[in-house]
């Protein structure tokens, strides 16, 4: 049978010393790893050449990564069946470590021989005589679990082996950890997905599609070191706070060419936030038609002269007509190009008109030559392109479609409704620099700078994390930043929970602008939960018929624990409840998340703070971990706490004009906890939630 975590395993005293000889290893390969480095900076010193400081940034990045301070560095072994396989042995660990004579000692997490750690089964063993995992407090092995999967017998038949269930139920310290330890087979064989693909990842509360997306960031990064090195990949995420509570897995895992960002942050260091929509029209500016209004309003600024354009070059001159220069555009225009460079095909196509009627006058080629680059130089072609073609700039051309009424309804006008336009029209400031840009405008000013110079940046590879949220022109922002529709998309739409969130995959993908010509575009779904206790999810899916109908629901791997804990009270006591439900935890758990409909967060905050708690108000700190936090119910999306308490969540239905949108917020609310989930409420809960 499984042999149990237990220090009594027989060969734990051989392992142990096999994981010290691991760190010696390491060390060593350190000490090398910096003479060769010194040797570098010595090269730099002496030599100084662009070559010699390229090497000490490689040399620098490699002893960097073999850096890793007290974390475990090997979580078990695998022996191959020698029948069915070489019947060799390997150890998998955070990093290839390998002896002096460059014999692997420990291999890497993500090298094809790994794959059987992750996902060997006793249907399919995958050549695999033994699977060992460790339980490990840094470098000590405190217990060993071997599944014999030569033997089906012997395998573990439901649930999660004891190691692995212990790693998911331990305390939350306030920074999602990496789970390199633990990989189910169906996260690896997302993690390990081709680059040059867009992957839809679906998963619900507790399937690890957060941590499965920053491991296949990882996993890539490794896997195409030399092209993502210098292309780099970006993390997208819905806020600050979501971004400071995963920001320490991909430097856990050895990666630093990571940029992590929200929509927001992308781009207002560009351009300045100061204003504010209301919210109707901060949905009109995420709707996908937008993009076609900005595209209309640039175009409306090609003008075609009424009478043929007489150009003087020299004692010569030469006319273009009014269909030749609409010809001209049509053509620049077909090559799909930013459309500052597609004004430089306008002129080129111009000139060769001229050119032609040169030539059709029997002038030599030498004078047709000097008088073609005189007319090209000269100012009268120049004030013609400039009437016909003018350049354009993201800002102005933003500022015009919203503050010229005439050219909004010209851009809209099979597009927007009257009612729509008055939502986006507004006075222009007579500066740009002074422009009252919101932040649903960072999406439009991104789409004009598209169209008008293109994206400067691009990156090897993206990852959007729930992305649902992300207004489809949101959408278009990060979908334009990834090469060749390189991304990992991940999110559940049953939380879809967002003014301007998506209702389907389909309208995702519609959205982020991808080549499906040039871009293999495929969905995976996570259906199995590892962070919520089943009875807590069991009771949050019943939901999902009237939320999201169309998704599977999630199951859990943690068949055990209670069921929440419903307590019902009076209006008048709501807050004392709450304090008291959260005093109960006091102590016991390591981190308490409070989980509160905003009109409420002020309220409660005061109850603990007059019963003495000291709790963290997440809307004024980015502060994960403490004891007590309470949460405005908007912003607690990707977050987990040991123990939740969420408030009236009758009241979760009320938050938005569309119910629905309320329930899926109740929904996050509901999945957020590790251990333990009490719900205090006054109003009746709502309907689809029984006992």
């Amino acid at each position: 049978m499984s042999t149990p975590d237990s220090p009594d395993h027989p060969d734990i005293a051989h392992e142990q010393a096999y994981l010290h000889s691991a760190r010696v290893a390491l060390e060593e390969m350190v000490d090398r790893a910096e003479a060769t480095l010194e040797f570098g900076e010595r090269a730099v010193r002496e030599e100084n050449t662009a070559e010699a400081r390229i090497a000490r940034s490689h040399l620098k990045d490699r002893t960097a990564s073999l850096n890793l301070g007290n974390a475990t560095l090997c979580f078990g072994r695998i022996d191959e069946d020698p029948l069915l396989a070489a019947g060799d042995t390997w150890y998998v660990g955070r990093r290839h470590i390998e002896n002096a004579d460059t014999e692997p000692v420990v291999v890497d997490w993500r090298v094809p021989v790994a794959i059987p750690f992750y996902r060997a089964t006793s249907a399919d063993p995958q050549g695999l005589a033994l699977r060992r995992r460790f339980t490990c407090e840094g470098d000590t092995i405190v217990a060993i679990f071997d599944e014999n999967l030569d033997d089906p017998d012997s395998v573990i038949g439901a649930g999660l082996p004891d190691p692995l269930l212990a790693e998911v139920e331990r305390a939350r310290s306030g920074e999602m950890r990496d789970i390199v330890a633990t990989i189910a087979g169906e996260q690896d064989e997302i993690i390990r997905a081709p680059l040059a693909e867009c992957l839809i990842v679906q998963g619900g509360p507790g399937t690890g599609k957060t941590a499965v997306g920053l491991h296949r960031a990882a996993f890539l990064l490794y896997e195409h070191r030399e092209e993502l090195s210098t292309d780099r990949v970006l993390v997208v995420g819905p806020n600050r706070m979501f971004l400071r509570y995963v920001g320490n897995v991909l430097p856990s895992l050895g990666e630093t060419a990571v940029s992590q960002a929200t929509v927001r942050s992308l781009l207002d260091v560009k351009y300045r936030v100061r204003g504010e929509d209301d919210i109707e029209t901060h949905v009109l500016k995420g709707d996908i038609r937008m993009a076609e209004v900005l595209r209309a309003a640039a175009l409306d600024k090609l003008k075609v002269p009424a009478d043929d354009e007489r150009l003087p070059v020299g004692a010569r001159s030469v006319s273009l007509s009014p269909t030749q220069i609409s010809l001209a555009q049509k053509t620049a225009l077909a090559r799909n190009l930013p459309l500052n460079s597609a004004r430089s095909v306008f002129t080129q196509v111009l000139l060769r008109e001229a050119k032609q009627q040169l030539i059709d006058r029997g002038i030599g080629e030498l004078q047709v030559d000097q008088t073609v680059a005189a007319l090209r130089s000269g100012d009268p072609l120049k004030r013609l392109i400039s009437r016909c073609w003018p350049n354009f700039g993201a800002t102005t051309l933003v500022q015009q479609t919203l503050g010229n009424k005439a050219l909004l309804a010209r851009a809209s006008s099979t597009l927007l409704t009257d009612q729509e336009r008055a939502l986006l029209h507004r006075k222009p400031t007579k500066k740009t620099a002074d422009e009252q840009w919101t932040e649903a405008d960072l999406a439009l000013l991104d789409e004009a700078q598209a169209l008008s110079a293109g994206t400067a940046t691009q990156y090897g590879h993206v990852v959007v994390d729930e992305a649902q949220d992300l207004s489809a022109m949101a959408l278009r922002v990060v979908g334009r930043r990834a090469r060749k529709g390189s991304l990992t998309i991940l999110g559940d739409i049953a939380q879809a929970t967002a003014p301007s969130a998506q209702s389907s995959w389909d309208d995702v993908v519609a959205a982020l602008g991808i080549d499906t010509d040039q871009t293999n575009v495929r969905t995976a779904e996570l259906t199995v939960g590892y962070r919520v206790p089943g009875p807590l999810l069991d009771f949050a899916n019943q939901l999902l018929p009237v939320t999201a109908p169309e998704i599977t629901p999630s199951t859990s791997v943690r068949h055990g624990g209670p069921g929440p804990n419903l307590q019902t009270v009076s209006p008048d006591d709501l807050i004392a409840a709450t304090v008291a439900a959260a005093g109960d935890v006091a102590g016991e758990f390591q981190t308490t998340g409070v989980i509160v409909p905003s009109p409420m967060v002020d309220a409660v905050l005061q109850g603990l703070k007059a019963d003495g708690a000291d709790p963290v108000d997440t809307r004024k700190s980015e502060t994960l971990g403490a004891a007590l936090s309470v949460v405005d119910a908007a912003v607690v999306k990707g977050l987990e706490f040991d123990v939740v308490v969420v408030v009236e969540p009758a009241a979760f239905a009320t938050l938005y004009p569309e119910e629905l949108t309320g329930l899926r917020l109740l929904y996050v609310a509901l999945t957020r906890a590790v251990q333990r989930l009490t719900i205090v409420h006054s109003q009746p809960l709502p309907a689809p939630l029984t006992v």
